[in-house]
């Protein structure tokens, strides 16, 4: 692509998150202090409590043959550790201190069949936004460690989930240009305890630092639950799509150009 052009080209509803200063609160320092090995953490996958698994170092570099990621991301207001393998088996262990959130990761891994570990605490007696928007930006980083230069993918996926009266349709590009278009109808401020608003700045945070082209369109839904899970559970077979390596392909890259840009410098 040509770098003016790719210059030129608005985000839509994305946006770069800034760097964050304010001090850790006493909560968040004690949690830091905790060995993440003395830590406990429930695998929602299974339903078991146990320690945390070992995560590996996090590292820049995608090898083609091992499709994986690894973050680890330390700010002032949170501290986040995710590995990513796009060629697992749907295991997941995830423990963000935010349920629904948890409880939606696990639909990427339970319907993308993606091996995702997630470790996150923050601010969370502020709210939940903090935590919320750098588990996005580190699984957007590592999803974009994992693909690497993009070598042999499909590129393109989409999918329609329906939840019971929910209806969501998912289309994405693993294009390096990170754009967002967001259309849920979310009729309340909270799901439980959750901030629905919360919702589009995750995949905002997601989008930005993967390079995702990102569509998200809601078709038909009345309950907010539904909605929002229906959302996820579609994003995770269009992204399983996209990411999946076409044998045609014989490791090329797929587009016309010959290349794909790489958000974040990845």
């Amino acid at each position: 692509m040509n770098g003016s052009h790719a210059q030129d080209r608005p985000c839509g509803n994305s946006r770069h998150v800034k760097p964050t200063q304010r001090p850790l609160s006493k909560r968040a320092q004690r949690r830091r202090n905790t060995p993440l090995s003395g830590r406990k953490q429930v695998s929602l996958q299974t339903g078991c409590v146990g320690p945390l698994l070992p995560m590996p170092t996090p590292s820049s570099n995608a090898n083609p043959s091992n499709r994986t990621g690894s973050v680890e991301r330390v700010t002032r207001e949170t501290q986040v550790r995710l590995h990513l393998n796009l060629d697992g088996t749907g295991r997941g262990q995830v423990e963000t201190t935010i349920p629904f959130l948890d409880h939606m990761l696990m639909q990427l891994v339970s319907h993308g069949l993606f091996d995702l570990q997630v470790e996150a605490h923050g601010d969370t007696e502020i709210d939940d936004h903090h935590t919320n928007e750098d588990v996005g930006i580190s699984l957007g980083q590592a999803l974009g460690q994992a693909l690497g230069g993009r070598h042999g993918i499909i590129r393109f996926g989409h999918f329609l989930a329906p939840l019971d009266e929910a209806l969501v349709q998912v289309a994405l590009d693993c294009s390096g240009r990170p754009h967002l278009e967001f259309d849920l109808q979310l009729r309340s401020h909270r799901i439980g305890r959750y901030d629905t608003q919360l919702v589009r700045e995750f995949f905002v945070a997601m989008v930005n630092n993967s390079g995702l082209t990102l569509h998200i369109r809601q078709l038909h839904g009345r309950n907010d639950h539904h909605i929002v899970e229906a959302c996820f559970k579609a994003f995770a077979r269009a992204l399983r799509m996209a990411t999946a390596v076409d044998p045609r392909r014989s490791g090329q890259v797929p587009s016309s150009k010959g290349v794909l840009e790489q958000a974040g410098g990845i």
